[in-house]
């Protein structure tokens, strides 16, 4: 008798656990998140950006290419680094290369880019930054560094018939400081430039 008892009790015991954890993780835990959801609506739908005309063209939080069907650069817009995720800053694919500093394919895809950038751009390929010709580690930063975007102002302003000076100043609205005033570098948004370059002079 005593044994049915002691069983009997840890059961109850164990559906009271249950039904307490339940509220707190299945519905309490739910509703807070539900909240946090409600306070920040940009960030719980993924920090989509909009077009003037309330097309979604992007996510401020992955990077995208902004080239044409052959994949060469469309000069009116700011360039993102290179993506080894996918075709192409895939969210599905997000990965780095995995090449190595030696690895003579990593090599020659830097070499490359350098050349081409330069041209592009109409500097000398000791100007290019280093993240201009490798990608990230997840292949889906939408950042590049200020030098980069500095060093593609003249040819923005020159294809959208804006002043360097007005190029210049929207670049230094999104560019983004070291976290906390020391982790990181400064960093500039891409996909955010260029949609604000599209709402400016389209």
């Amino acid at each position: 008798m005593s044994t049915v008892r002691a069983s009997l009790r840890t059961s109850a015991v164990a559906v009271r656990a249950m039904l307490v954890f339940t509220l707190v993780l299945g519905v309490g835990y739910t509703l807070v998140i539900s909240l946090v959801g409600l306070a920040l609506p940009a960030q719980a739908g993924g920090s989509l950006l909009r077009d003037p005309q309330g097309q979604v063209v992007g996510s401020s939080l992955i990077g995208q290419s902004f080239t044409d069907a052959d994949g060469a650069a469309l000069p009116q817009y700011f360039q993102s680094r290179p993506s080894a995720a996918g075709d192409g800053y895939d969210a599905a694919a997000s990965s780095g290369s995995n090449l190595g500093p030696n690895n003579a394919d990593l090599v020659a895809a830097i070499e490359e880019r350098r050349t081409a950038i330069a041209d592009r751009e109409g500097v000398d390929v000791a100007d290019v930054p280093a993240d201009a010709v490798t990608a990230s580690a997840s292949g889906l930063d939408p950042h590049i560094s200020p030098a980069y975007a500095e060093l593609q102002v003249a040819r923005v302003a020159a294809e959208r018939g804006l002043s360097e000076a007005e190029v210049h100043d929207l670049v230094a609205e999104h560019t983004a400081g070291r976290d906390l005033g020391f982790l990181g570098e400064p960093r500039v948004n891409v996909v955010e430039l260029n949609a604000d370059l599209d709402a400016l002079a389209p």
